[in-house]
């Protein structure tokens, strides 16, 4: 299996002194051959790996690191509960570097503002890089945090994308709440 990340984000991906590296291949038993001048990454399963899907998790975790993540917020994606997802503005801009670069401010606002107050009000983790924006996060938040960043990227008010989500998230708790509700068995009491 094979991922691409820009030659700029290899550093972050081996790690001082191979950490980075040799944390996933450790974790996912899986053999990283990265070379630095193309960005290309080979990612092989070892041979007594308990499980050969470890492979496709390494990528997710390399491709993250490649869109702009941290070490530490990549390896999120060791959690089967947490997924990657990737919005790439040139198909909403085809290659208008122009309107790519005001939407990438528009969502990480002023001092990274309005980028923090999407993570908090969805608890994933957002980057912006290059023509990309990534997710990392469980189903239904990266679903809520790609709905949100959809509609910034259309142009939406950011207050009325912060509503969307202060009430998405207010419609999930209740739906959990009566979930937990209806799933409970009656006891009898006793006289």
């Amino acid at each position: 299996m094979t991922a691409l990340i820009p030659k700029d984000r290899v550093g972050v991906l081996v790690g001082l002194g191979g950490t980075v590296k040799s944390t996933i291949e450790e974790k996912l038993f899986v053999d990283l051959k990265i070379d630095s001048p193309s960005g290309t990454v080979e990612i092989g399963v070892k041979p007594y790996a308990p499980d050969p899907s470890g492979t496709l998790q390494a990528k997710d975790i390399v491709v993250a690191i490649g869109r702009g993540f941290s070490p530490e917020r990549a390896f999120r994606l060791f959690s089967e509960d947490n997924t990657l997802d990737i919005i790439d503005l040139h198909d909403f801009f085809g290659k208008n570097e122009a309107e790519i670069r005001r939407v990438d401010g528009r969502i990480i606002g002023r001092e990274g503002k309005t980028r923090r107050i999407l993570e908090e009000l969805t608890g994933t983790a957002i980057s912006v890089s290059g023509h990309t924006v990534s997710i990392i996060g469980g189903y239904e938040a990266v679903t809520m945090a790609k709905d949100a960043l959809e509609k910034l990227i259309k142009g939406r008010q950011h207050g009325t994308v912060y509503k969307f989500l202060r009430r998405r998230r207010q419609e999930i708790k209740k739906e959990k709440a009566l979930g937990l509700w209806e799933g409970q068995v009656p006891t009898a009491k006793k006289p």
